[in-house]
């Protein structure tokens, strides 16, 4: 067997493993070593290098008595999921409306870590259509959509992002500097909309607005991107209204209420 099946194979059985103390523990509560041993059929020297990461990772803890039981932090992952999940149930037929009245593709997307990811697409019915999907990876400083997320970070968030990021050019019109990209975020915070003018893909434009929850905090943009050659310059400010309105009703779904 080569080196790499041997990896590939000894990856999915740590997964498996995993996922089978994970669940027998949802199942079982707490549980001694001896007992989540039988439990998932796994020797109990495998079964402690399993459970000591798992811990370290903060998704088990170990009482005074060596009893086992799952923390609080796998009902936080699974309790994003739901809450995300729900997001975009609720924002789908505004991103339809949205992608109707425009029609153009429609995009909305969440924050992770320091990019972006796209959880929600609404297709324009034109043949030349835009290169994207669901799960797709984008960064911050050259996207409307992150533009929006960034402009709500705070200074310190903000310095931390730039020291960490490269502001890579995807295209001659890509945000060089991080004095000119902190100016147009103040500019995206005032206005209450991001654009991205051919930055990320060449002629290809796209506005973004923020999403807001009960809290105030923003938790998606959404997002309309045009091929140059079908945008309006004329229609620029009715569009960026359209987007700002329909952000701004779905804002309200979520239970966002302006002071």
């Amino acid at each position: 067997m080569a080196v790499k099946e041997l990896d590939e194979k000894n990856m999915m059985s740590g997964v498996s493993r995993t996922i089978k103390i994970l669940e027998v523990l949802s199942k079982k509560g707490e549980l001694n070593l001896e007992s989540l041993a039988k439990e998932t059929d796994l020797p109990k020297a495998t079964l402690l290098r399993f459970l000591s990461t798992l811990q370290q990772l903060g998704y088990v803890f170990r009482d005074d008595a060596d009893r086992y039981s799952l923390s609080l932090r796998l009902f936080s992952v699974g309790s994003r999921a739901l809450s995300r999940n729900d997001l975009i149930t609720k924002a789908r037929p505004f991103a339809k409306k949205l992608c109707d009245d425009l029609g153009e593709t429609v995009h909305m997307g969440i924050l992770e870590d320091n990019s972006a990811v796209y959880v929600l697409k609404e297709e324009s019915s034109y043949t030349l259509r835009m290169y994207s999907r669901v799960g797709k990876v984008i960064p911050l400083y050259c996207t409307a959509i992150g533009k929006i997320f960034l402009s709500e970070k705070s200074p310190a968030e903000l310095d931390a992002y730039l020291k960490a990021t490269v502001l890579k050019p995807f295209t001659v019109r890509t945000i060089k500097t991080k004095e000119a990209l902190i100016d147009q975020l103040k500019l995206t915070k005032t206005r209450g909309w991001a654009i991205d003018d051919q930055e990320h893909e060449d002629n290809v434009m796209c506005i973004a607005a923020p999403i807001r929850d009960y809290t105030k905090s923003v938790v998606a943009a959404i997002s309309v991107s045009w091929p140059l050659f079908r945008f309006n310059k004329d229609e620029f400010e009715k569009a960026t209204k359209e987007i700002k309105s329909v952000a701004d009703e779905l804002s309200i779904v979520l239970g966002y209420e302006e002071e």
